[in-house]
């Protein structure tokens, strides 16, 4: 593999769909419920600070979106979701699309970069952050409700960026 992080364009939306779509309809990691049809993903990517996108050999293999985690005095903080397309996890790619997203979210004078909703059974994303030096601010008991309607834990997690 050789991975390529960088900026989507319109051309990579196709398949960027098609991945975000595959990780809400796997109901285990996104709070959201709703599809992206075409109209909506063009809109949805554009409209976020920052949109990365992981290729190998021309294909998108995962994404990221990165964005302010509020407003006004705490604008200064980042939020971003990761999506790494399935048959494809477990080869690093979410690493590259954690440590570009890091990157980025300096140039864009962020701050901090803040994740407000990790799964607890995404053992994986957990494992990452703490390699990364995230650090894990508590757990809130029943904070996502999964596919199957169950309530799980969420960890939030923050790295200062600068």
């Amino acid at each position: 593999m050789n991975i390529e992080v960088r900026q989507y364009t319109n051309e990579d939306l196709p398949e960027m769909r098609i991945i975000w779509n595959e990780i809400v309809r796997e109901g285990n990691a996104y709070p959201q419920e709703e599809y992206l049809d075409e109209e909506d993903a063009r809109h949805f990517f554009a409209e976020q600070s920052y949109t990365g996108v992981a290729v190998d050999s021309g294909n998108v293999v995962g994404l990221y979106i990165l964005h302010p985690n509020n407003v006004g005095r705490c604008g200064h903080i980042a939020n971003a979701s990761y999506a790494v397309k399935s048959g494809q996890r477990g080869k690093r790619i979410g690493e590259s699309l954690v440590v570009d997203s890091m990157r980025v979210a300096s140039l864009l004078s962020f701050r901090l970069l803040q994740f407000n909703a990790v799964v607890a059974s995404n053992e994986r994303a957990i494992r990452l952050y703490k390699k990364l030096g995230f650090t894990r601010l508590g757990t809130i008991e029943g904070g996502f409700r999964m596919d199957n309607g169950q309530y799980v834990d969420i960890i939030p997690f923050y790295k200062k960026l600068i």
